[in-house]
């Protein structure tokens, strides 16, 4: 046994509530170095009448390290816990005091959960774990009024700058709701919507107004209204790190200096406010001059986006916030931002903006889920560069399964662009194959899938500002048939239990071999799939174990056939191929 590789932490992704009556243990060990971990559990005032040992499961793994698990409802909502590892005829217990060779009698040297205290229990709104997002960039989506365009407006379609406007509006949005049923989408997510003098508007002026350019308050409303009538969620955009250089205050502070009643809204490493050398004397988002970053510690601050918060929650119905560049603003005021919003909707989803490791936000106290770049990026590696081999990218999946407790997992942000990156099909070289790959991956993955506005119609484009441009709307010039796979593939996962649920299984993933085949089941068996994609540019034959009896073709690819042989699946695959079967006994 390798015991240094052994690690479990009573808290975070390790021990945890699921609900006010589950709880969920982890432990991990080296890969391949246990043939069983158990856990010896119980209640710590009745121990001896309540003990018992359970064993547990490996639900992920990765390149180093095996992680079990293992859910228990406490009898009394309070447990003391220990882990015994075997190997071989060798046995091994872990209590909190350490390794030990003999499993003492009392628990008193075991890890403790003292007690689920229900508004302890982390729990997302349900809702997001069916949802299918569809992001919106207002100022490209569609413009529905060119009454309210901006002076300098240019015609519809042209090339994109940092600067220019191209008239897309709220109006432009209702009157493709029609398209977005089609699509299958069920929740929209705004890039910033508030008033604002760039085209993007991450640079608010105001808060509790919607850009004249894009309509009004009370056309938010009835838009978030329309939407909820046809099931569809909205999700607003929140720029709390950082206003914009029009924003009254940062205008008074810089007329007034350090003696401008705003002065501490902003952090001011000197005055005046001003650029030196291309470097602000305030901070700011990275070295934006025209983006200050706000005080959020500061009394007033707070009172001022906490009523922000709740505004648009309470008067205008939206479904959560997206909140930008969140691991830069404090912890102390997103405990209170979700305080303000969940009194107002329990059911809101609160979405931060992170690029890298979250544990510290998603333990229910701050963010109910990440955009989920990590995922992002495993992908990316996998199916759009051919950087990852088959073994690689399901040791990358399996990290991400373990990083965190599985209610954050079951509603995380997997996304595969945005606005911030260039567009899947220019990720993907242009290579629609490799697009669909990774577009099939991230449907029949555990979370909640968005799609970039455009993607699903062949839209392509590099960075910022490439990736923002208008949406397509002539169907001459869209892409029909990826049109299709996307409806087709965002059907198939609403309609089944499988392709949403945390059941993932990788029966096929090998060193030096870009074929992956993983399955999917949902939490009755009831619904089984099995998926077999080749990320390679040769074809592949594999012969996977499966169920014996009839296995349909739900949806399959270029070059894919399947024959099945008692308890075998014979899978054969194209270059980028790519097929999905479903278990119909």
């Amino acid at each position: 046994m390798m015991l240094e590789a052994i690690y479990h932490r009573p808290k975070q992704n390790w021990s945890y509530a699921y609900d006010r009556s589950t709880l969920h243990l982890r432990i991990r060990t080296k890969k391949a170095d246990m043939n069983a971990v158990q856990a010896i559990v119980g209640d710590k005032y009745a121990w001896d009448n309540t003990k018992q040992t359970v064993p547990m499961r490996i639900f992920a793994t990765d390149a180093l390290f095996d992680y079990w698990e293992v859910a228990v409802e406490p009898p009394f909502r309070r447990l003391r816990y220990a882990f015994q590892l075997e190997k071989g005829t060798k046995k091994l217990w872990l209590t909190e005091s350490g390794f030990v060779n003999e499993l003492p009698e009392d628990c008193l040297s075991f890890y403790d959960y003292p007690f689920i205290n229900p508004i302890d229990v982390f729990q997302p709104p349900a809702w997001v774990k069916e949802a299918v997002f569809y992001q919106i960039f207002p100022e490209r989506f569609a413009n529905g009024d060119p009454s309210l365009d901006p002076e300098n407006v240019e015609p519809w379609g042209g090339k994109p700058t940092p600067k220019n406007f191209f008239g897309g509006d709220l109006q432009g949005v209702i009157d493709h709701l029609d398209y977005l049923a089609e699509l299958g989408v069920n929740a929209i997510y705004f890039t910033p919507v508030f008033e604002a003098t760039t085209n993007h508007k991450y640079d608010t002026e105001d808060y509790l107004k919607i850009d004249p350019h894009f309509g009004t308050n009370e056309l938010m409303k009835q838009l978030v209204d329309i939407c909820r009538k046809r099931g569809i969620r909205v999700l607003l955009d929140a720029v709390f790190n950082h206003a914009g250089a029009t924003f009254p205050p940062f205008l008074d502070a810089k007329e007034k200096g350090a003696d401008s009643k705003y002065a501490g809204w902003f952090h001011v490493r000197e005055w005046p406010l001003r650029v030196e050398d291309g470097i602000p004397t305030y901070d700011t988002f990275a070295f934006e001059p025209i983006m200050p970053k706000l005080n959020t510690e500061h009394p007033e601050v707070k009172e001022y986006l906490l009523k922000v918060a709740r505004y648009w929650v309470e008067e205008i119905g939206i479904d959560g916030w997206r909140l930008d560049v969140a691991n830069e603003v404090d912890h102390h005021f997103w405990r209170e931002f979700r305080k303000t919003v969940k009194d107002v909707n329990p059911d809101a989803y609160i979405l931060g903006e992170i690029w890298h490791d979250s544990m510290m936000w998603l333990e229910g106290d701050q963010f109910d889920a990440v955009m989920n770049y990590p995922f992002t990026n495993a992908v990316l590696d996998y199916a759009a560069y051919g950087k990852l081999d088959g073994r690689s990218f399901a040791n990358a999946i399996g990290t991400q399964l373990a990083n965190y407790p599985q209610q954050a997992t079951e509603v995380a942000f997997n996304l595969l662009d945005s606005h911030d990156t260039p567009r899947l099909l220019t990720i993907c070289g242009g290579e629609e194959r490799r697009m669909k790959l990774a577009a099939l991956f991230q449907m029949t993955y555990p979370g909640t899938p968005c799609i970039y506005y455009g993607d699903e119609i062949g839209m392509a484009g590099a960075g910022d500002p490439d990736c923002r441009q208008c949406m397509v709307w002539d169907e001459e010039q869209q892409n029909g048939d990826l049109l299709k796979f996307y409806q087709t593939l965002i059907a198939l996962r609403k309609q089944h239990a499988s392709l949403r649920s945390m059941d993932i299984t990788f029966l096929h993933a090998e060193e030096k071999d870009a074929a992956v085949v993983y399955e999917r089941r949902s939490g009755d068996n009831a619904d089984v799939f099995i998926i077999a994609m080749n990320a390679g540019t040769r074809p592949r034959n594999l012969v996977i174990p499966a169920a014996n009896g009839e296995w349909q073709d739900a949806f399959g690819g270029p070059g894919a056939t399947t024959t099945v042989k008692g308890k075998q699946l014979s899978i054969a695959l194209g270059s980028l191929g790519f097929a999905v079967y479903k278990y119909v006994g």
